[in-house]
């Protein structure tokens, strides 16, 4: 029996300093805008640490060292693939943050970002980063209708 399934593998990161800042990301996209980490796909045959570490000098101009897999998202597409998000944080970084085309990056910190117009989810999200006994969301239709678990 084949138990292989399609998946597409993107990654999202926590970088921390040692003041109660992150660094945020305001996205421009249309379809998912709003507040979030940094964060992107996993090209074929790349690392998830390497994919990670690309992504976030690509979208802020930092490069991050030793990012640290806190937890995941994960839910089906429409297509029957399976889309994982891998979480990342660290607070190891340097370089100048430079925005991109995907959004505005800037520090802001940790306890503001209830007051920001959050991306959908990342409220949720935020819980896997931030709390140690949470380390999965998991998003699944029920009578055609989003919801969410966190494991």
């Amino acid at each position: 029996m084949d138990r292989s399934e399609r998946a597409v593998f993107t990654n999202m990161c926590m970088i921390y300093d040692n003041n109660g800042k992150v660094l945020v990301q305001d996205r421009k996209d249309p379809e998912w805008g709003g507040i979030t980490f940094p964060g992107g796909h996993v090209e074929k045959e790349e690392s998830f640490t390497d994919a990670v570490i690309r992504e976030v000098y690509e979208e802020t101009g930092l490069t991050v060292f030793h990012p640290q897999l806190c937890g995941i998202k994960q839910f089906m597409q429409s297509d029957g693939s399976r889309y994982v998000v891998l979480f990342y944080k660290t607070n190891k970084y340097m370089g100048d943050i430079v925005s991109s085309e995907e959004g505005d990056i800037y520090w802001t910190r940790l306890e503001e970002l209830k007051d920001k117009k959050l991306a959908d989810g990342m409220d949720r999200m935020l819980q896997v980063f931030l709390e140690e006994d949470i380390s999965e969301l998991y998003w699944y239709k029920a009578d055609g209708l989003w919801k969410n678990e966190l494991k």
